[in-house]
């Protein structure tokens, strides 16, 4: 059965029966859950040790002379509620250092500040609309140059590295074609180009698989990101990202530009966020078991006449299966298919889903589907995303917690009121 091969309860069984290597991708990291609940929450912290850390809402602190403030003196360089975040998040990375923005793309922001005129990032072809729109329609603009190639042909992305690059933009599974990215052969290349220079900082946007599973400082890269606002948070209340390093000169950086360039989170967010951070492992165990139940039965079940493609890096299907399985602990709840038809039968398909939702966004409990040539990568060019391949067809997932059997009942109902319509 599912759970048998991908789930929890595999994991379990080989840990017991000390088989892991049987299935490298079947342990979550040691300790996960409890530095998930813990970390970033000791009681002797405060002078009334609460178990939970307390929100703190102050803007500025007082100092006990001019110039001598206590840890804190002002809430956009830092305060109690983000600290306790980051020290949280940073601990999941196997990090020494946290950042929390506003967003993912304050985030990203940060990390194109460390930069200037002149310099080269070279980026994925396949990433979040948002990322694509930011670096080409704003970077761009400041004298930074940008190259999107294709990851998977590493000659080919070898090949366009230049002496001026700076910065290598890597997102892994990416977004929405769940492409895997080999971290490790990106940063041995990398480090090969650049011996006995100062190296590119390579950056891997670890949004789909989240620290769970799947740990790119441990690869080689050198800065990971997240979007908070994802499954980290999990609650689909929170808009908030972070960045996680082990590079203490280049944290010294984002730590200033966390305070010179301002996208500070609340308190209220951090708190937020840090909740949703406490039960990441047990979220994304049933993330995993639904999504690779329904990329199954998308492939093979009764509705599989009705689909052209399924992509999920746990399918055997999928052309990085292999190497998923070796970079990464399991897979999250993200995949997509490419529905028998066009933009009619897609539209007409999303509009009939009762329990997923019509929305973009991903990584909350609830399930949610969108159409990302007109949702979330709609500022993407036409031409650009017809070779990255998200066509009119292409259908995004993003499978919550439910019961999957119900999450089926409502993908099946849906394909019968598209083709029995078109009938």
């Amino acid at each position: 059965g599912i759970n048998a091969e991908y789930g929890y309860f595999k994991r379990i069984n080989l840990r017991m029966n000390g088989d892991s290597a049987a299935y490298p991708h079947s342990s979550h990291f040691p300790g996960f859950g409890t530095h998930a609940a813990h970390h970033g929450s000791d009681p002797d912290m405060w002078d009334f040790k609460p178990i939970v850390p307390p929100i703190s809402l102050s803007t500025t602190f007082k100092q006990s002379a001019p110039g001598v403030p206590p840890k804190y003196d002002y809430s956009r360089a830092g305060n109690p509620t983000r600290t306790a975040f980051e020290e949280c998040i940073a601990k999941l990375e196997g990090a020494s250092e946290g950042f929390a923005a506003s967003s993912g793309l304050a985030a990203t922001m940060l990390i194109v500040n460390t930069l200037k005129a002149g310099d080269h990032i070279l980026v994925c072809d396949d990433v979040y609309g948002g990322t694509n729109r930011y670096f080409n329609r704003v970077v761009s603009n400041f004298g930074i140059e940008i190259s999107m190639v294709d990851p998977i042909d590493l000659a080919k992305f070898e090949a366009s590295i230049k002496d001026n690059t700076a910065l290598v933009w890597l997102e892994t599974p990416t977004n929405p074609t769940l492409k895997i990215i080999d971290i490790k052969a990106v940063c041995e290349m990398v480090d090969r180009r650049f011996e006995g220079k100062t190296k590119p900082v390579i950056v891997v946007d670890n949004t789909f698989a989240t620290p769970y599973f799947q740990r790119p400082l441990e690869l080689g890269a050198t800065l990971v990101l997240s979007s908070v606002t994802k499954y980290i948070n999990g609650h689909t209340d929170v808009c908030m990202g972070v960045i996680c390093t082990n590079d203490t000169a280049l944290a010294e950086k984002l730590r200033f530009l966390q305070l010179a360039v301002g996208p500070a989170p609340s308190p209220f967010d951090c708190y937020l966020a840090l909740r949703g951070a406490r039960t990441l492992h047990l979220r994304m165990r049933q993330h995993e078991t639904n999504s690779i139940t329904i990329a199954r039965w998308l492939e093979s079940g009764d509705k599989s006449g009705f689909v052209r493609k399924v992509i999920h890096p746990g399918l055997p299907s999928h052309p990085q299966h292999e190497l998923a399985k070796r970079q990464m602990k399991g897979f999250s709840g993200m995949l997509s298919f490419v529905i028998d038809g066009g933009i009619t039968e897609a539209t007409l398909f999303l509009q009939s889903l009762k329990i997923f939702a019509l929305a973009e966004s991903l990584g909350g409990y609830e399930s949610l589907a969108e159409l990302p040539s007109v949702m979330t990568h709609a500022s993407v060019p036409p031409e650009q995303r017809e070779v990255i391949g998200i066509s009119d067809s292409l259908i995004r997932l993003s499978v919550g917690i439910e019961e999957p059997e119900d999450l089926i009942a409502d993908l099946a109902q849906a394909f019968d009121i598209v083709y029995n319509k078109r009938k």
